[in-house]
């Protein structure tokens, strides 16, 4: 099949590949131009200032006369959305199907319950200032230590911890507290400068009841040598990790962040709602999933809203929208200024034609708990977490937040990876088989006949592998970053 009608109500099809001008739309309907794949081709004529729906939703209204077989898109089509909403709570709960299936997966338990999918051995700076002295300390270990027990050694780099106020001092903290205690960490070395503003003294007491065979401390400043005294402290920590051993776990114990980037007319059509069922299939099974890139979300918000398990939660998802909302307008920046160039040349025209799209990532379950930026899971199911849409900002949020790996769905492909396993998932094979080392999985083969519920237990086969330790591309080629969300003034 070369294009698909998403919803009845539709009165545009998407085309499923490249279609030349001349190609049969069906009901007698002929292309007019040749397209790409992922863009949308009209069905039937829209007048001028009409409503273009997709998914069974508006995502636009035309700025021109559109015949049918003509392309619609940036140039003949404009958001909907301006200026500020009011919302009404219409509750809309779907029950998911209970599943008789109980799952596990091979983890590492720590000793206050979290599981990890990792064992590694991580460096925390406190401040950018040590970031080399980090990578030092990490090369000049593994030249004196062998056998390595740790699945990998990583220095989590970050270019802030000092010449910060405010809210954004606030985060920066507050993220790097949350990887100190993040489960795929089987050690910690917390590195500081000695000057900075993020002080060591401070940062140790906000930690809480942590593990102190499992996390050290040390201020540069405050020691002859650091590179030695660091090596040191990573061989204590290391022999801690010595006889750490996978072991059967219930699947309720994953925490799973799901996020897109590089979208394309194809995600709200594969890989998306791939995610989405497993999303589902997870809370089915007493685990987590956390949805994000709040800005990706206005125009298809009320869907989410709607889905809340109680007003409380509903009022939290509208707060978590219109705060966003305000700090565009705190900056002078437009509200509704996306979808990027990457996705318009993949078939996205408007933001609600992305954000439609997007919150498919969160399945049908109801939403039970919004966090606020850098904040740890408390209720398991269907979280709302806020952050913004840029890929590394939100994949570090979603693993702050307690989450062991994130599903990152894409159709145009992206070598990027977070600090936790990063699944790359593409919405078309042409991606896939262009990019393997960048794509892990597949989902555009549900344009080539698969069924999304045999691709589903693939899809599940395939995480459980991952969370009981195989490894993802970026992993494997050692590609491994984080970004903090920053937003005030730099001293």
């Amino acid at each position: 099949m070369q294009y698909i009608k998403i919803h009845e109500d539709d009165n545009v099809v998407v085309a499923l590949e490249d279609m030349d001008k001349g190609t049969l739309i069906g009901n007698g309907v002929y292309l007019q131009e040749s397209i790409g794949r992922g863009h949308k081709v009209a069905i039937n004529d829209i007048a001028q200032g009409d409503l273009v729906i997709k998914y069974g939703y508006t995502i636009g209204y035309t700025t021109l006369p559109i015949k049918k077989g003509e392309w619609v898109h940036t140039h003949n089509l404009q958001t909907c959305l301006e200026g500020s909403v009011s919302y009404t709570y219409h509750q809309q709960l779907i029950c998911l199907p209970e599943s008789n299936r109980r799952l596990t997966y091979q983890g590492y338990l720590r000793n206050n319950g979290d599981v990890g999918i990792r064992n590694e051995l991580w460096i925390v700076p406190t401040v950018s200032c040590v970031n080399g002295i980090a990578d030092n300390i990490i090369r000049l270990f593994k030249e004196e230590v062998s056998p390595i027990y740790a699945e990998a050694i990583t220095a989590q780099k970050h270019p802030y911890g000092c010449s910060q106020m405010g809210k954004d001092h606030d985060d920066t903290v507050t993220i790097l507290r949350d990887l100190v205690r993040h489960p795929n960490a089987g050690g910690v070395l917390v590195l500081g400068l000695g000057c900075e503003n993020n002080t060591m003294d401070v940062f140790k007491e906000g930690l809480g009841d942590y593990d102190k065979q499992r996390v050290k401390f040390m201020v540069c400043q405050d020691v002859e040598d650091e590179y030695q005294e660091g090596v040191n402290l990573l061989k204590i920590l290391h022999e801690q990790m010595k006889d750490d051993k996978r072991e059967e776990v219930p699947l309720s114990t994953l925490k799973v962040g799901l996020k897109c980037g590089g979208s394309d007319g194809l995600s709200g059509i594969t890989a998306n709602p791939l995610v989405g069922k497993f999303s589902d299939f997870l809370v089915s099974q007493g685990g987590t999933t956390i949805l994000t890139e709040v800005p990706e979300m206005f125009g298809a918000e009320t869907i989410l809203m709607n889905r809340a398990r109680n007003k409380e939660i509903y009022e939290k998802i509208v707060s978590l929208i219109q705060d966003f909302k305000n700090y565009y307008m705190q900056y002078h920046q437009p509200i509704y200024e996306n979808p990027s160039p990457g996705n318009k040349k993949g078939g996205i025209s408007t933001l609600e034609d992305k954000s439609l799209g997007c919150v498919q990532k969160g399945g049908t379950a109801m939403v039970e708990d919004v966090l606020k930026y850098g904040e740890r899971i408390k209720i398991q199911g269907l979280n709302l977490l806020s952050a913004p849409g840029n890929d590394l900002v939100a994949t570090t949020a979603l693993g702050a937040s307690g989450c062991q790996m994130v599903l990152f769905t894409t159709g145009r492909g992206t070598p990027f990876g977070g600090f936790i396993p990063t699944v790359k998932i593409s919405t078309n094979t042409a991606l896939y088989r262009k990019k393997k080392h960048w794509v892990d999985f597949d989902a555009g083969e549900l344009m080539e006949g698969k069924t999304l519920d045999k691709m589903l237990d693939a899809f599940i086969t395939y995480l459980i592998d991952v969370a009981s330790g195989k490894l993802v591309e970026h992993e494997e080629q050692h590609i491994r970053d984080m970004a903090i969300f920053k937003t005030g003034v730099t001293l």
